[in-house]
């Protein structure tokens, strides 16, 4: 084999110091294929171009000044002897790279990383949502394959993982996008090359989506009477009439604090934090709801919450306590839910006569126009106020068993 010619390099300190950065990038010549590209934002970087097998490829050495002159020449002559024996400079770096990375995920095991992608991806999240999927990976994932390295977990080992949840088949196809959502950081963050889960999408047949029961009035009045029979924790049936009567999310209650609430003014703010949407939310409280409130604030005297547990009042109740309520109580519908109470007031409100912008604000569902979303935190606050008005009097009227017929509000 020949020996390779020697390389005359003519870069100078001088000249690279004299180079400033233009609005495109430009290269300063060295010699035998090694440059020194000059970056739009000013950086240096060295780069070794080259023919291999009748093909250009362009390898890069590192920036400058952290590589000096003498250390690029140096590698730029290790790249040359490479090249030299027939093997691309260029693949031969992205093969050690992706052996690097291998080792670097066979160092740490999938529950260090997914500790760590739960600290930097779920803090911004709801609090419900930070909790529920934090428990899927201490109760499924982590016994899976939490021990397993990072980099040798496989699309096999996530397959058992969401077979083995097969009984619930919306559970399992969640399992899988948690544990596909920390592979695709940990390919952001180049600990991985590639994401096992990607494939798995649709392993699991996932039912078409039930939309949460209603109640007709007539339910809603049996229910409501029903409600206050059941021997239940004077917090837990509180609780459940203001979720009627303010048409909020189960847990925006259940986490709600009193300094939230002005029950002078019969307002209502639940913080940006605590919503679904990540927006602030006012809820103009009826007449029937500041009563209930009063009450609550009564039983509850010495905690922070507005629905305390009733175990502990330093944390707030817990969903469960609600969600079983509900199961208890025999009004003649099947799986009638705490949401289901959200469905049934904005039905009523609309089939009164209340406009559609009216009860998604008070769903507080999202604006799919951008613009119009940022006006929208106390839009409409007097029609707001006398429909969460109107379907308290109306569910009084229920209540009692009275024999209501529609009207307009």
């Amino acid at each position: 084999m020949a020996q390779l010619r020697h390389v005359n390099y003519t870069l100078k300190p001088t000249s690279i110091e004299a180079a400033k950065p233009k609005e495109k990038a430009y290269s300063l010549t060295d010699g035998g294929g090694l440059i020194l590209e000059v970056l739009p934002g000013g950086s240096k970087v060295w780069r070794f171009k080259y023919h291999h097998l009748g093909k250009r490829e362009k390898v890069t050495i590192g920036p400058y000044p952290s590589w000096s002159i003498k250390d690029a020449r140096n590698e730029h002559e290790r790249l040359r002897e490479q090249l030299h024996k027939g093997e691309s400079p260029a693949k031969a770096k992205q093969s050690q790279k992706a052996e690097r990375l291998a080792a670097e995920a066979r160092a740490v095991t999938f529950k260090a990383f997914a500790q760590e992608w739960a600290e930097e991806k779920l803090m911004h999240l709801s609090e419900a949502y930070r909790a529920k999927t934090i428990g899927w990976l201490d109760s499924d994932i982590y016994p899976a394959i939490g021990r397993l390295p990072l980099g040798e977990v496989t699309a096999h080992h996530i397959l058992d993982l969401i077979e083995g949840r097969k009984a619930t088949p919306v559970t399992a196809d969640r399992l899988r996008a948690v544990v596909q959502q920390i592979f695709a950081f940990a390919v952001i963050k180049r600990r991985v090359t590639s994401n096992p889960a990607v494939g798995l999408v649709g392993a699991v047949k996932v039912p078409p989506v039930r939309h949460h029961t209603h109640l007709t009035e007539l339910q809603l009045g049996a229910f409501w009477r029903t409600v206050d029979l059941q021997g239940a924790h004077a917090s837990t049936v509180l609780a459940t009439k203001l979720l009627a009567l303010t048409m909020v999310r189960k847990m925006e209650l259940l986490r709600a604090k009193k300094t939230e609430f002005d029950l002078e003014a019969a307002i209502w703010d639940v913080p940006a934090e605590r919503m679904e949407m990540r927006r602030p939310h006012r809820v103009y409280l009826s007449r029937q709801a500041v009563e209930l409130l009063q009450q609550l604030f009564h039983f509850t005297q010495g905690s922070p919450y507005l629905v305390p547990s009733i175990h502990r009042n330093t944390t707030h109740m817990a969903e469960a306590t609600l969600n079983h309520f509900f199961k208890r109580m025999d009004i003649g519908v099947e799986d009638f839910s705490p949401h289901g109470l959200r469905g049934t007031a904005a039905t009523m409100l609309r089939e009164a006569g209340f406009g559609k912008d009216v009860v998604e604000l008070l769903l507080a569902h999202a604006e799919r126009d951008k613009t119009v979303a940022a006006y929208s935190h106390h839009e409409l606050p007097e029609e707001r106020r006398r429909a969460l008005q109107w379907l308290a009097d109306r569910i009084e009227l229920l209540a009692y068993g009275a024999k209501v017929v529609p009207i307009a509000a």
